[in-house]
């Protein structure tokens, strides 16, 4: 048995893996968070151990996120993901002994005794999980922050819907609209340049929702296109709740789109690359624009309504 390990069993093969966990649960955010104030006893031998004792314990030296088995063990009992074990080439980032194949398996069995609440909770989700079922949760709960659609940058900022809405007026300067219809109007003085072509979002406010149009150029395959979406700023289950059409015509002719509007919580770039919106061929769009077809002049009309 390892010095200082007598907790822990020597284990070659792992027989349980989370690798469909979202191993992203950060040190920082459980500081702020109800975790670290949540002083539960966990009672039997741990005694009056809390909550908030536990997780300094299931912390990882190296990344600083929870542990979830495999979680191993050096032979002084220096503890470390799976992950990060990996990343440290099997040497201890403590005292530098080799890691080898050591499973903590008490402390693995301490993590199953732990009930913890949503990292949401400050935003309204007030369910109690089990720890190996935490993360699991985090992925998809339907109060966790939503990035900001714009698509013009990177942006990194994240927030609930108010704020988002907020954020895109004041630091994206994005066109705010009121009503379910819309007629704009899309110019380009030089259609042949397709890379980098996104036009200004706009978002619309609609039955009292969000709705975000996005229309832009790119390539499918060889061939340039231009495309016209709409997304909506909430979860899937509510997008379903609504439909949306687009028309793009000139000289007598129109092509026509009728879909759904997609969540952001899928990227500006999934819903691009499904293709699930209107497109148009550049050709195609420049005749629409009439003239000498050096100039893109296209107007894209469309409504939104509600199912019943």
């Amino acid at each position: 048995m390892a010095p200082g390990g007598g907790i822990c069993k020597d284990v070659i093969e792992s027989r349980i893996t989370f690798a469909e966990y979202d191993m992203a649960t950060s040190s920082a955010e459980l500081r702020g968070s109800p975790l670290r104030k949540a002083a539960t006893s966990l009672g039997g031998n741990l005694g009056a151990t809390s909550t908030n004792d536990v997780h300094e314990l299931l912390e990882c030296p190296v990344c600083l996120n929870l542990m979830y088995p495999p979680i191993y063990q050096c032979p002084n009992g220096h503890t470390v993901c799976s992950i990060c074990k990996a990343r440290v080439h099997n040497s201890c980032p403590t005292c530098r002994n080799e890691l080898g194949n050591i499973r903590c398996l008490a402390l693995e069995k301490v993590a199953e005794s732990l009930e913890l609440p949503c990292r949401y909770q400050i935003l309204g989700c007030h369910d109690i999980f089990p720890y190996y079922s935490k993360l699991k949760h985090e992925k998809n709960c339907r109060y966790r922050p939503y990035h900001c659609p714009y698509a013009g940058a990177e942006c990194s900022v994240t927030g609930d819907i108010p704020f988002l809405v907020m954020h895109l007026k004041n630091d994206h300067k994005v066109d705010m609209h009121d009503g379910c219809t819309f007629n704009h109007r899309y110019v380009k003085s030089n259609p042949h340049e397709v890379e980098n072509a996104t036009w200004m979002l706009t978002v619309f406010n609609c039955f009292g929702r969000q709705f975000c149009l996005h229309f832009e150029a790119f390539h499918i395959g060889m061939a340039p296109v231009y495309m016209a979406f709409l997304r909506f700023m909430g979860d899937e289950d509510e997008a379903r709740q609504f439909s949306y059409s687009l028309e793009v015509g000139g000289y007598g002719r129109k092509v026509t789109w009728q879909g759904v509007p997609r969540s952001i919580r899928d990227s500006h770039r999934k819903v691009r690359d499904s293709q699930d919106g209107l497109i148009i061929q550049r050709n195609l769009a420049l005749f629409f624009s009439g003239g000498d077809r050096q100039e893109l002049k296209l107007k894209v009309a469309g409504r939104i309504w509600k199912e019943q």
